[in-house]
């Protein structure tokens, strides 16, 4: 136990045979050999993963993946089985150069990381690799592809989390719409850690050791398939009682006799199986004359038995206006037959449900209590790439800078600190500071100047009451960081959320969060942009988006 928290079993989603040195594009391997051939492999670099433009059109994205990044990076290692592949895709490399990759592993590389589920900002090092050139090379694409798609899944995630808000369960359906079997469980896993409540991938509930909560009701394909009573079979006896003439009996008192009634028959054989976890798909042939009425007359036959249903799921339509108007019927029924609980059944609602009408349901009013989300989440339909880029800011310990004829794309040089700062009240954070490691961290109580490269010429004083590295030796051969479990990270997002200016979060007009650098770093920018243009220093001139 850590505090009141169930430590959670790590869930590992993908193995040695998925994520292994080969999952990486050729050209990695070619510069490599390259290195490898100049002398070069293991001239000291620095690379760094970052991104340049928040996901969504939002202002803040929250980083994920770096666990299984540093568990790739642990078990790093070419197989025979890859160096006798490797030969004959690159059959004018020396033989030394394989016999160098056999041996090859991580354990003179470092890494300083942001740790996850950290709200996280454009430009702003997510992971910074310190090691042998060659190495710190051939793992850019792996990295990238481990830590891009979390990030943007459990961005997702957290946006419709706030648009539904905390009070409402949020279930992740995504399955059957995922890119492949890996992308439908990790999608899952970040899911849950991006504050959703549990999955339908069973595959998920199971790697979790069960500490992920797996949800399922029925398909259309089930309450179809029931023609006449002969279906029911041996379900129709429930504790000794013929559940159909109950059923019959409440359908007639209610005068619901028009509902479908191989839909009730379905709806008897699943709760007579689920009894107290009885849940209906309620839209197969009429969601409110039919569907809402026979699931009611369900719920009063499990009742005169002992058992209570769970509720319905609303999977089409309006479902705003269905679930005011199935709130009332449930309040209707319970009334008359003095069954209070009625109206408090769950009212869940899973039909293409994405980030704009979890608000337009909230402007609007609904009695939705729990979504299932699947296809825009999962894939993040909105924006499906997040963008993230892994650049080499240091070399031998010269620091180097990318030049782009696009601003947008040059990067910092050197090997960098990432501090967030608190200037106002010890729980609420102003802004992030990076700057060199050469140069002294900022100090509580003491002024600090620092530049906006949106307004380069414009120095920023800035004071902190509190100061945060936000990227900490994160591995040294090994990882370092200590594990953070769902729950747990469920938490923390929260705490984040209500200490962050909700100006930054917020859908309409978000506000940007201010990314500040040093003004050493600024400077060293500005020395290494003039020299490679062989004139006068230039300003810098590029934008945090």
């Amino acid at each position: 136990v850590h505090g009141d928290i169930f430590m959670e079993p790590k869930i590992q989603v993908i193995d040695n045979y998925t994520v292994n040195p080969l999952l990486t594009d050729f050209y990695e391997l070619t510069m490599a050999y390259r290195y490898w051939k100049s002398g070069h492999f293991d001239d000291p670099a620095v690379f760094e993963l970052f991104f340049r433009k928040n996901p969504f059109n939002g202002e803040y994205s929250v980083n994920a993946g770096i666990q299984e990044a540093l568990d790739y990076l642990h078990t790093f290692h070419f197989t025979e089985e890859h160096i006798k592949y490797l030969k004959t895709v690159l059959p004018a490399a020396e033989e030394g150069f394989f016999s160098y990759l056999s041996s090859l592993d991580t354990s003179k590389v470092k890494i300083y990381a942001i740790p996850e589920p950290r709200f996280v900002f454009p430009k702003e090092p997510i992971m910074s690799l310190e090691g042998p050139l060659g190495i710190v090379q051939i793992v850019e694409s792996t990295l990238i592809n481990l830590c891009s798609y979390p990030t943007l899944i459990c961005t997702n995630a957290v946006r419709m989390r706030i648009a539904a808000g905390r009070e409402k369960q949020m279930i992740e359906f995504g399955l059957r719409r995922a890119q492949g079997p890996l992308g439908a469980t990790m999608g899952a896993k970040y899911a849950c850690m991006g504050t959703f409540d549990g999955t339908a991938n069973t595959l998920l509930g199971c790697l979790s050791k069960a500490t992920v909560p797996v949800y399922g009701t029925m398909a259309h394909s089930y309450v179809i398939s029931f023609t006449d009573d002969s279906d029911l079979g041996a379900q129709r006896m429930l504790n000794g009682v013929d559940i159909l003439d109950l059923a019959n009996k409440y359908r007639k008192d209610l005068n619901w006799v028009k509902t479908n009634y191989s839909e009730l028959l379905a709806f008897l054989s699943y709760a007579s199986c689920s009894r107290d976890s009885f849940l209906a798909l309620v839209d197969s042939y009429d969601t409110l004359n039919s569907g809402v009425k026979n699931f009611l007359i369900v719920a009063l036959v499990l009742d005169e038995l002992g058992m209570k249903a769970k509720g319905i799921r609303l999977d089409s339509g309006d479902l705003a206006s269905l679930s005011k108007k199935s709130r009332e019927m449930f309040i209707e029924v319970g009334i008359k037959y003095k069954k209070e609980y009625f109206k408090g059944f769950m009212i869940m609602a899973s039909n293409e449900i994405q980030e704009d009408i979890l608000y337009d349901l909230k402007k609007v009013g609904h009695e939705v209590d729990s979504f299932g989300i699947g296809t825009n989440l999962i894939t993040c339909l909105k924006q499906p790439a997040l963008g993230m880029v892994y650049k080499l800011v240091s070399i031998k310990d010269h620091p180097r800078i990318k030049l782009s004829e696009d601003i947008d794309k040059m990067t910092l040089p050197g090997s960098k600190n990432v501090f967030r700062l608190y200037t106002v009240e010890a729980d609420k954070p102003t802004c992030t500071i990076i700057c060199l490691k050469s140069e002294p961290a900022p100090k509580l109580g003491e002024a600090l100047n620092v530049i906006d490269s949106a307004h380069p010429k414009e120095v920023i004083t800035v004071k902190p009451i509190k100061i945060e590295l936000l990227n900490p030796l994160a591995f040294d051969g090994k990882p370092l960081l200590p594990f953070v479990g769902l729950k747990e990270s469920k938490k923390f997002i929260y705490h984040q959320l209500d200490t962050f200016n909700p100006a930054i979060t917020r859908r309409e007009k978000p506000e940007k969060y201010k990314v500040y650098l040093s003004v050493e770093l600024f400077k060293l920018a500005e020395t290494l942009l003039a020299k490679s243009k062989s004139g006068q220093p230039l300003q810098l001139r590029f934008t945090f988006k």
